[in-house]
């Protein structure tokens, strides 16, 4: 017998012991589901390279959200599919325009529910792009400012809870912030993804809201994934200029920075669990390479334990299941 003292397998040895000083844990409340909706009725079409998820039509859109709501998700975010697109993005502040008219049904039908609305214009522009382009492809950041804040108080007069800047536009939360304070949407919250890396895990979710650019990449407006201390630069800017709420993007990939964001503020943060993460965990999964629901169970944990407040994840339904069935 030796003389070790400290034998931290003892805390291992049963199910309830681990579970007992388990660190870190996962509930619905700690999800955000993400949808994407099309004009129509009746629709719920696939998306080929995220098994499991679809395009939704507002009615059946409806049906999804109101029974993750049930199921103790609080909140849905919502990426529209327009009818038709321009080179400015106009019908994103169209008050009949997707997202309002979902907004509007989803708040009839479900009112307690959290109503996010990604606000960005890349579904919405015939280029791809995230605003107004000048004659050399040059993304123009204070006219997109401008189109930012008209969007955003079309969609919380629908009745939405959050506006969530994506574009990576500079100023973007301040421009936002004063056009609701001027509209008198006090009391809308903006969640901003204020640390979005351009990256390649994004590839499925541009199929699923067909916004793809139609030439070059995003790089002249997201960040490098090279780059930490332009990201906590980043988040500092938004925090001066009001966000209530910080999101990172992607998660998995940038653990480091949620860990640094959640260390030097106190706002709530989010982090997104973006497309890739979800499609390649399916695609190993469906090689009989990992165990889909214990790998995608560890990845979400590890999101959370690395300082996130709240997941966006297209797993959310999936893993309060599986929760359930522990």
């Amino acid at each position: 017998m030796n003389d070790l003292i400290f034998r931290p397998r003892r805390l291992r040895r049963t199910p309830l012991l681990r579970r007992m000083v388990q660190e870190t844990s996962l509930d619905a409340a700690d999800f955000i589901y993400p949808l994407f909706v099309r004009h129509g009725s009746g629709l719920q079409i696939p998306i080929r390279s995220m098994p499991g998820q679809c395009q939704w039509s507002p009615d059946t859109l409806v049906v999804e959200a109101s029974r993750a709501f049930d199921e103790g998700i609080p909140a849905v975010i919502l990426f529209g599919i327009p009818e038709t697109k321009d080179a400015c993005g106009s019908e994103n502040w169209n008050p009949e325009g997707i997202i309002p008219t979902t907004i509007r049904a989803l708040k009839k039908a479900c009112p307690e529910l959290l109503v996010i609305s990604d606000m960005c214009f890349c579904e919405y522009t015939d280029h791809g792009h995230c605003g107004v382009l000048d004659e050399a492809g040059y993304l123009l950041n204070d006219p997109t400012l401008e189109l930012l804040g008209k969007a955003s108080v079309v969609h919380a007069e629908a009745g939405a809870d959050i506006i969530a800047p994506s574009g990576m536009m500079d100023g973007m939360i301040g421009a936002i912030r004063g056009a609701l304070d001027s509209a008198g949407l006090v009391n809308t919250v903006t969640m901003s993804y204020a640390a979005k890396y351009a990256s390649g895990f994004y590839g499925p979710f541009r199929d699923a809201a067909e916004s793809p650019p139609q030439f070059g990449d995003r790089g002249q407006y997201q960040m490098d994934p090279a780059n930490r201390r332009e990201a906590l630069r980043e988040v500092a800017l938004d925090v001066e200029q009001g966000a209530d709420i910080l999101m990172v993007k992607p998660a998995l990939a940038y653990l480091d920075i949620i860990r640094e964001v959640r260390d030097a503020y106190e706002l709530p943060l989010a982090a997104y669990q973006v497309s890739g993460e979800y499609a390649m965990l399916h695609a190993a999964a469906q090689n009989g390479w990992i165990d889909l629901q214990r790998c995608a169970l560890e990845s979400l944990v590890s999101i959370k334990r690395a300082g996130a407040d709240m997941i966006l994840t297209y797993f959310a339904r999936d893993a309060v299941r599986w929760l359930a069935e522990r």
